[in-house]
Parts: structure tokens; C-alpha cells; sequence
């Protein structure tokens, strides 16, 4: 039995994700190397490295500044559960990541990017997009290069 068979898909759900962007179900595109952040229906262009390119630190963890998160910092009510996808694989967060996320009060499930948007669109579906947010990054990223290399 299908419970979300009737259900629509949020507009913010992903459809594609490709080696440099995202198409979303809204027909938005997000291309030219930017990630994206999915956060109360709305979707943002999301560059959360600096002029290095470098999103993991020499431990390799993932790691970027807190600005980068600063929308949901703004953001009341907060959604429960950020879902990070973090490029080609998986990487662990730093601690002193994973304790600012915990201070906005959020709880976050680390993935590679494709299995990041598949558990967003599933979850913001079931639960809403004021739930559930997701911060994607390109699967084509290269650290020190970045995912706008074609």
C-alpha cells in the first residue's frame, strides 16, 4: 500500500542532481557549480566554501564556516532535522560543526548527495518542508577545485 501515493511532491523537492547544480520539481535551477539549501519551501543558491574551494579540513572532516549556515540562524521555527549531502561521499562533520548545528537545535543525518536529496524529497514529503531542510552540494565536487571544472 502506497500512504503518499496521493501526496504532492514539494516544490522544493529535487528531481535531478547533476555533476555542477540541481533542477527542482518547481522548474527552478540551481547550475554553475553552487549547492543549494532547502529550508521552508524555499530554495536557495548555497556556496558555503571560500576562494580555496576547500570543504574539509586536514582531519577529513567536513567543515565550513558558520555563515554558511546563517539563514538558519534567522530562520523560527527552525525545521527539526538538517539533511547535509556532502558532495560525492560522505564525510564525518567536525565536532566543532556538528556543535553549532546542535546549538540552532537541529538534528543532522550526513549522506552523500544523491542519498541526501532522495531522503529530503521523502521526508519533506511526509513530514513537510518545515521540518525537514537539506544543504546540498554538486556530486561533481573536487576539493581545491570545485564543481564548475568543465
Amino acid at each position: 500500500m502506497d500512504m503518499l501515493g496521493q501526496t504532492p511532491a514539494p516544490s522544493t523537492s529535487v528531481d535531478i542532481c547533476s555533476s555542477d547544480g540541481f533542477k527542482l520539481n518547481s522548474g527552478v535551477s540551481i547550475y554553475d557549480g553552487n549547492g543549494v539549501l532547502l529550508v521552508g519551501g524555499e530554495a536557495f543558491a548555497w556556496q558555503p566554501w571560500g576562494p580555496e574551494l576547500r570543504l574539509v579540513n586536514a582531519k577529513g572532516q567536513w567543515e565550513v564556516s558558520e555563515e554558511a549556515f546563517a539563514v538558519l540562524d534567522l530562520l523560527w521555527p527552525r525545521p527539526d532535522l538538517l539533511i547535509l549531502g556532502l558532495g560525492p561521499e560522505m564525510r564525518p562533520l567536525s565536532p566543532a560543526m556538528r556543535r553549532y548545528l546542535g546549538s540552532l537545535g537541529l538534528r543532522v543525518e550526513v549522506l552523500d548527495t544523491r542519498n541526501a536529496a532522495s531522503q529530503f524529497n521523502m521526508l519533506a514529503t511526509e513530514r513537510g518542508v518545515d521540518e525537514v531542510a537539506a544543504a546540498l552540494i554538486p556530486i561533481g565536487w573536487r576539493e581545491g577545485i570545485g564543481a564548475n571544472y568543465d
